[in-house]
């Protein structure tokens, strides 16, 4: 039986960050994250969150990956959102990055979330994050 060559190298996260807005310059194609953010308030629950950009730049990919990103509240496992994108990787030495514009995420209740990615059904890595109430405090 032939071999099927080499397995397909597993992603690598180099950055994972929550932020409003990302804007891909045209010229250069340089991206800019506006307004890093690493909690969410709301005034009251339940509260839908209009706009915000996951991004994400993986290192050591080549080739053609379906790219999975999860919502999940910590406190019970609740799959809050999830999408998949496709991404082509031209070249595993030369970074790769991703940007998901997501719309009206809703969160039942204040808590612990976490952005969950996966290339080809295999976790890379997670991003978490707190929704607190307005005027509450958190601790990093």
């Amino acid at each position: 039986m032939p071999s099927a060559g080499p397995a397909r190298p597993h992603p690598s996260l180099n950055a994972m960050l929550l932020c409003d807005l990302t804007i891909r310059e045209h010229g250069t194609g340089k991206i800019s994250l506006i307004g890093v953010f690493e909690n969410i308030s709301a005034a009251t629950f339940p509260v839908v969150h209009r706009t915000l950009s996951v991004y994400a730049k993986l290192a050591d990919a080549e080739g053609d990956y379906a790219i999975k990103l999860e919502l999940v509240r910590l406190d019970d496992s609740h799959v809050v959102a999830q999408g998949t994108l496709k991404a082509a990787f031209a070249n595993r030495m030369t970074p790769g990055e991703l940007i998901f514009n997501l719309e009206n995420l809703a969160f039942e209740r204040a808590g612990r979330y976490e952005f969950r990615l996966y290339a080809d059904e295999r976790f890379v890595a997670g991003k978490s994050f707190t929704v607190v109430p307005a005027g509450a405090t958190t601790t990093a």
